[in-house]
């Protein structure tokens, strides 16, 4: 195969989605990028886009979702990337990533790269877009929602504040509210 990934900026990958992708626009952010080069052709083929699960259902903190993927057409690449995303999640620690396409879609790069078919017929159509401020530049109707597990859960605690070594390492980091709120303006307490 002459796939190979590469790490790529958001950008980066958002140019390929302005130029490749049928029915979406650039992503906003992301979790992390890659890129499939092909060696032969010496180019970027395609990209996919891994961020935080757009739906609430799903906790943030475990899942991730591939929001964006797009390639030129080249042989393999939309499942090459799946299973890399599958495998940097991994590593991660993340739980699980999930993914929508199209009900017209048949999902076979999917299966290729191992994940599994969780919900047929998983949000789309009315209501999908109903929260205000929500974009609506994605088609409406119902999307399949597919699946693969990365690692088994785990039970962690999670750091909500931080702790005596911080303030070590980041002198300063108590007078941060302050910082911030001269920033807009005002003055500090």
């Amino acid at each position: 195969m002459s796939l190979k990934i590469v790490s790529i900026e958001l950008d980066e990958a958002n140019v390929l989605v302005k130029l490749l992708h049928r029915h979406h626009e650039e992503a906003l952010g992301h979790r992390f990028s890659i890129g499939a080069y092909d060696t032969k052709k010496q180019d970027l083929v395609g990209a996919v886009i891994v961020g935080r699960p757009v739906s609430r259902r799903f906790n943030w903190r475990v899942n991730l979702e591939v929001t964006r993927l797009v390639t030129d057409g080249t042989k393999n690449a939309c499942s090459f990337l799946y299973a890399a995303a599958a495998r940097v999640g991994k590593e991660l620690g993340y739980e699980k990533i999930r993914t929508y396409i199209l009900d017209s879609e048949t999902g076979i790069s999917l299966l290729a790269a191992g994940w599994y078919l969780e919900e047929a017929e998983a949000g789309g159509g009315h209501g999908w877009h109903t929260r205000s401020g929500r974009n609506n530049n994605q088609p409406e109707n119902k999307k399949q929602r597919w699946a693969k597990d990365l690692n088994p859960p785990l039970s962690r605690k999670v750091v909500t504040k931080p702790n005596k070594a911080w303030s070590r390492q980041f002198e300063g980091w108590e007078n941060l509210p302050a910082v911030v709120n001269q920033s807009k303006g005002e003055s500090p307490a």
